[in-house]
């Protein structure tokens, strides 16, 4: 089956180049002209492979005469595909993973090497009912031991476990809806008519969530600029600053451009965005974005959101400030950052310090600055927005509402959590400027 073969090719792309799962992911279904169906197979089993691999190595391990060292990376990578289609995919019939497997190996390694495949997947079939799990939590939810320690930081030992499994669940697709082109009710009308199973947000209108997609571009949907891609927390965090129709915005750090649309949106196409990006190469998808979705008050340029620009001071009603971050928020959606160096966190504060210093001057009096991040560290968030807020007298955080829904309640910052929010990890905080 293709999906078989795009999956595989996609975790060898994460192992070979480092590449981000998702970006391979796109590549492979346009390649193997995978339909919808086989696209979201194929999804399904990349991101349960990397959500899911310490703990399928430690079953693999098991069920071998050697050492999983010694195996072939190649093999191990069937290996892995095989053991999750048996053990974690209630759907897929355990002859045909294991055949498929087997298929594999022969055509990416050698005969020998898929006599290994047969003999391990049929061994985890077997017995895969009295297979226990493993006590320690870095493997039974194949976090980095390093990782689990700095999240049992964060959130405490009791809740540790809920947001590791929460790490490592399926996530619909969350699709706002363009309200310049079309509403709720005819986006889930086109979605069922496609076969796609969808619902309203339990707590976000004009948004939906989606099963089974596989690539979200590939929908009639998004090609007619009537949805795009975002989470539910990215969006209630432009909510949260509150733009009008006729205001002057500022997204300083807007690619790939998710919250300059919905600012664009809730301004009904009225006033004016500036959104800008440090790669100019990233300029290129808010414009194809723009161009989709039919918003014409936005203009994309690349700039650095540390370095100021005179001719901003003062300017702008609200400026949004996603500032680079570890992203240890989005681990459900992107597994693979599960496996990057902490060490490349330890400068983010100081990156994000400087570039929260820098936009504070471009919010007139009056405006609102928002500042938020895709993870739930807290010296990256609520550090950095206190040590802000304790050196400019001139702001103060306000605290801002879900209507209906108490556990969002906040005094102007919130993180919002997987396991507690269904949504991705994210902080929130919003700043209003003094008049």
């Amino acid at each position: 089956m293709d999906a078989r073969k795009a999956a595989l090719n996609v975790l060898i792309a994460c192992r070979k180049n480092e590449s981000y799962a998702d970006g391979a992911l796109k590549d492979q279904i346009t390649r193997q002209e995978l339909d919808s169906r086989d696209a979201a197979f194929a999804t399904r089993l990349v991101y349960s492979v990397l959500q899911n691999r310490a703990l399928l190595d430690w079953y693999i391990a098991q069920k071998l005469n050697g050492k999983l060292s010694a195996l072939q990376p190649v093999v191990l990578d069937i290996l892995r595909l095989g053991a999750c289609q048996i053990l974690l995919l209630d759907k897929v019939p355990d002859r045909a993973a294991v055949n498929e497997a087997v298929e594999q190996a022969k055509k990416s390694a050698n005969r020998q090497a898929s006599g290994l495949v047969n003999g391990v997947l049929r061994a985890l079939s077997r017995e895969k009912e009295s297979l226990a799990l493993p006590q320690d939590l870095s493997v039974r939810f194949s976090h980095p031991q390093a990782l689990v320690e700095l999240l049992r930081e964060e959130v405490g030992e009791q809740a540790l476990p809920a947001l590791l499994k929460a790490d490592n669940a399926p996530v619909p697709v969350c699709l706002q809806i363009n309200t310049l082109r079309t509403d709720v009710k005819s986006v889930l009308e086109a979605l069922h008519n496609a076969g796609i199973e969808a619902e309203m947000h339990p707590w976000l209108s004009d948004c939906v969530l989606a099963e089974s997609i596989g690539n979200p571009e590939s929908l009639q949907l998004f090609h007619d600029g009537c949805v795009y891609v975002q989470d539910a927390a990215a969006q209630l965090s432009v909510r949260a600053a509150d733009v009008q129709p006729g205001m002057d915005v500022l997204d300083c750090c807007a690619a790939p451009g998710g919250k300059s649309f919905a600012a664009a949106i809730a301004m009904q196409n009225q006033g004016r965005i500036t959104s800008c990006d440090l790669h100019e190469g990233k300029i290129r998808l808010i414009s194809e974005g723009v161009q989709r979705l039919g918003i014409s008050i936005l203009s994309a340029m690349q700039a650095d959101a540390s370095v100021q620009k005179p001719e901003w001071v003062g300017r702008f009603d609200a400026v949004i400030a996603d500032v680079p971050c570890s992203g240890l928020g989005v681990i459900r959606k992107k597994p693979d950052i599960r496996y990057k160096s902490l060490e490349r966190l330890i400068q983010l504060p100081t990156v994000q310090t400087a570039i929260l210093e820098n936009v504070s001057s471009y919010v007139k009096p009056g405006g609102v600055l928002l500042y938020s991040t895709c993870t739930i560290l807290h010296r990256e968030n609520e550090a950095v927005v206190s040590a802000f807020l304790a050196a400019h007298p001139d702001f103060t955080a306000e605290a801002f509402e879900v209507p209906g829904q108490d556990i969002f309640k906040n005094d102007g910052m919130l993180t919002l959590y997987p396991h507690i929010h269904n949504t991705d990890g994210f902080f929130i905080a919003k700043l209003r400027k003094m008049k």
